[in-house]
């Protein structure tokens, strides 16, 4: 089975996610505790990017 489609999905998460810490991250005043969170989040998404695309 192949998981190219939800690899696809995970990445465009992952950039969407990539362009709100950016946008968070330029603020006046950046919530670092809402940085924090996309920052988990995308480290998670990526995580599981590895793991579709290289199973064991």
């Amino acid at each position: 089975m192949s998981h190219e489609p939800r690899i696809r999905s995970l990445r465009l998460r992952h950039a969407r996610l990539d362009d709100r810490i950016f946008d968070e991250d330029h603020r006046p005043s950046p919530d670092h505790s809402v940085l924090r969170r996309l920052k988990v989040e995308k480290l998670r998404i990526k995580e599981e990017i590895e793991r579709l695309s290289h199973p064991a």
